[in-house]
């Protein structure tokens, strides 16, 4: 049995396949002992025409700190979309206190994407995640959340050098390990990143399949976590969550209600592949 112990802290949506309730799933097959710290309960995903976002912040604070007193510990934390500024100071402290304690943190900054803030992100997030991203072993963001994070400049294509100055901003702010999605470099669809325990920069390309799904990018780093947390190097695993995410949806483009996002539960097997 996998004692491994890992804290998920997101948000968790009622109706549909997003954050935690994409994570859960894939993580629990993987065989590890989970957790999870909702940073906000959400009616449905944010791409239905209405939704609810209930702030959890106080739930958060009390939890972490009668955490702390019964001494729970984890070997991993996974830190995704959080949703006040008081909860990302609360959150950030946590992990730079369990990251001195020799805990794996790994940091998907959610804050947009295709060029902007999502909908109510303050710019002020933006500096809030830089602390944050600070003591990640891993970090995932997207091309976007890169280029706000290390005030670069964002464009429609990168070449490979500017994709590797990209990388080694984000290794600036003080994240180890750098996994960038969402890139385009010299022409082609790529996930950009760096492996400081192999000392490598990489880049890996891909075909992008023109269909949306909301969650797949919780997706992606839940397999690129748990295969991480197997030993696995940080580009095989990003290969990986690629190949997973790339099959899940083309297995199910032909979904009616795709704002509900990907069916998870009933495709687990995909991730057994290789």
């Amino acid at each position: 049995m996998n004692n491994t112990q890992l804290l998920l802290i997101n948000d968790m949506c009622g109706y549909g396949k997003v954050a935690l309730s994409a994570m859960l799933p894939v993580l629990s097959h993987m065989g590890y002992r989970i957790h999870n710290l909702p940073t906000a309960l959400v009616s449905d995903t944010l791409n239905y025409p209405k939704f609810y976002i209930h702030d959890t912040t106080e739930y958060v604070r009390q939890s972490l700190a009668i955490w702390e007193e019964l001494g729970f510990e984890f070997d991993a934390i996974s830190t995704g979309f959080i949703v006040t500024e008081e909860e990302t100071r609360i959150i950030s402290d946590f992990c730079h206190r369990r990251a001195a304690k020799g805990t794996k943190v790994f940091v998907d900054p959610i804050m947009g994407d295709n060029g902007r803030l999502y909908a109510g992100v303050p710019e002020s997030t933006i500096g809030l995640m830089r602390d944050l991203v600070a003591c990640a072993d891993y970090t995932v963001p997207n091309y976007t959340e890169a280029c706000l994070l290390t005030d670069t400049p964002m464009k429609d294509g990168i070449s490979a050098e500017e994709a590797r100055v990209l990388v080694d901003a984000m290794r600036g702010l003080g994240a180890k390990s750098v996994v960038v999605t969402s890139a385009k470099v010299d022409g082609t669809n790529a996930v950009i990143g760096y492996d400081r325990v192999a000392g490598e920069h990489f880049s890996i390309p891909f075909e992008l399949i023109p269909v949306y799904f909301p969650g797949t990018g919780d997706t992606f780093s839940s397999v690129l976590l748990g295969r991480v947390m197997a030993g696995w190097t940080l580009q095989r695993a990003t290969a990986d969550a690629m190949r997973v995410v790339s099959e899940l949806i083309a297995r199910n483009a032909g979904q009616q209600d795709k704002s509900a996002g990907l069916p998870i539960e009933a495709c687990l097997d995909v991730i057994d592949g290789e």
